[in-house]
């Protein structure tokens, strides 16, 4: 009978956990890469990628704008949350005493790209943030 007890407490937290894993966010793929810092820092140079090139790494951009100099910049945004649910209490659990845990991350990726008269990459930033 205990063990019906137990298991009856532990199938919502083990089907909820099994829920949560599988609505993580795998990092994007777009263009022929993975968005990452590296991808960005093994594809893009200075003075030499163009915004074809840019294009096919990366696929279209967020956004696409001007600067102060009338320079074409364009931004990739990319943002993915994981999820993570349990129970801590350990042994407790056998007398009611668990608890749900649940704790997400959200990450931020920015690309930010300024292009010369050429249609050249000039300058780029990345920023990157996780909360």
């Amino acid at each position: 009978m205990k063990q019906i007890k137990l298991l009856a407490l532990l199938l919502p937290l083990i089907m909820i956990s099994v829920f949560l894993v599988g609505c993580t966010t795998p990092p994007e793929k777009v263009g022929n890469s993975t968005l990452t810092a590296g991808e960005v820092k093994r594809q893009v140079v200075k003075g030499v990628t163009t915004q074809a090139e840019i294009m096919s790494y990366f696929g279209s951009p967020n956004l696409v704008t001007t600067n102060k100099d009338n320079k074409e910049v364009w931004a990739y945004n990319r943002m993915s949350s994981d999820a993570f649910a349990g129970s801590h209490g350990g042994s407790l659990i056998l007398f009611g005493g668990s608890q749900a845990v649940t704790s997400t991350t959200t990450k931020s990726f920015d690309l930010i790209i300024t292009f010369n008269d050429k249609d050249v990459v000039e300058d780029y930033k990345v920023v990157q943030a996780s909360y």
